[in-house]
C-alpha cells in the first residue's frame, strides 16, 4: 500500500521541521543569530491515467486523468537574514551592524570567514578578534597605552593614549555584503563561509554603497521570535501524529485485506 510509503516521507518531513525549529529556539541568545526555515516539495506522481487522454472513438478526452503523490521532500533549509534587534552593552567593544554586511574573519586555516556576531574583544597583542581569538580583517591593533576606544558608524577606530589629548585613528573597519546571503555556509561559532550559490563577496566602508552602520555599545539579538517558533513546533507535531495515523489506519486496511476469504 503506497499510503505507507507517502506518510513515512512525511514523517521524515516533520522530524526535519522540529529539528530545525528546535535549532532555532536553542539560539535565541546566541548574538547575531540567523533563524532558518525548513521547505518541503512534492515528490514525484504515479500517473494512472493521463489528463487529456482520448477516452472515446468519438475524440473525447479525461479531464483530469488520475495522478497519485509519492509523498514529500525536503526542499531546502532557509536561513531568514531579518535584521535582529540591538541590544545595549556599554562595551565599548560590542558593534553591532545596523543593516546589511557582515564583519570579516580571519581563519586558522587562513581562510576568511564572515560574521554578524560584533561581541569582539582585544587578544594578548592587542588585536581586535572574535570570542573565539580570530582576528578581525583589516587587522587592527590597540595600544597598550589606549584609555579609551570609539569606533565611528562609519567604522573608524580611534583611542585615546596616555598623556594625549587628542584621539589617533588606528585601523578602518570592513563590512562586506553578498547578493544571496541564504547561500552562505554556516560553519558554527557565529561564522559562514563563501560559497558559490551566496556569490563572491562584495567589500566597502559601512554607511557606504548600501552596506549597514556600526552601533558601538551594542549587539545585534537573534531574529528567533519565540511565539512563532512554538507556534511552528505545534504544527509539526500535530502534522507528525497525522502522519503516523494514516500508518495506523492504512495498516488496518491491509490487516481487513488479509482476513478476507476467498
Amino acid at each position: 500500500m503506497q499510503a505507507l510509503r507517502t506518510a513515512a516521507t512525511g514523517m521524515a518531513a516533520q522530524q526535519l521541521n522540529v529539528e530545525v525549529i528546535s535549532n532555532n529556539i536553542a539560539n535565541m541568545n546566541t548574538v547575531a543569530f540567523k533563524r532558518q526555515r525548513a521547505e518541503f516539495q512534492d515528490l514525484l506522481y504515479q500517473t494512472l491515467e493521463s489528463a487529456g487522454a482520448q477516452s472515446s472513438d468519438q475524440g473525447t478526452i479525461v479531464p483530469t486523468g488520475v495522478q497519485v503523490g509519492a509523498g514529500v521532500k525536503a526542499g531546502s533549509v532557509y536561513r531568514i537574514s531579518t535584521q535582529g534587534a540591538m541590544t545595549r552593552t556599554d562595551n565599548s567593544l560590542d558593534l553591532a551592524i545596523n543593516g546589511r554586511g557582515y564583519f570579516q574573519v580571519l581563519l586558522p586555516s587562513g581562510e576568511i570567514g564572515y560574521s554578524r556576531a560584533g561581541n569582539l574583544s582585544v587578544n594578548d597583542q592587542g588585536q581586535l578578534v572574535t570570542q573565539d581569538g580570530y582576528q578581525i580583517q583589516p587587522a587592527i591593533a590597540i595600544p597598550q597605552d589606549a584609555t579609551g576606544i570609539t569606533i565611528s558608524k562609519g567604522g573608524q577606530v580611534q583611542v585615546l593614549q596616555a598623556g594625549q589629548t587628542l584621539p589617533a585613528q588606528v585601523g578602518q573597519l570592513e563590512l562586506v555584503s553578498f547578493i544571496n546571503e541564504g547561500g552562505l555556509s554556516a560553519q558554527g561559532g557565529n561564522l559562514f563561509k563563501e560559497t558559490a550559490a551566496s556569490g563572491p563577496p562584495t567589500a566597502g566602508l559601512p554607511g557606504v554603497q548600501g552596506l549597514g552602520e556600526l552601533l558601538q555599545g551594542y549587539t545585534e539579538a537573534s531574529n528567533v521570535d519565540a511565539v512563532s517558533e512554538i507556534s511552528a513546533l505545534i504544527v509539526a507535531q500535530r502534522a507528525y501524529e497525522m502522519n503516523s495515523k494514516v500508518i495506523s489506519t492504512a495498516d488496518s486496511m491491509l490487516g481487513v485485506a488479509n482476513q478476507v476469504k476467498s
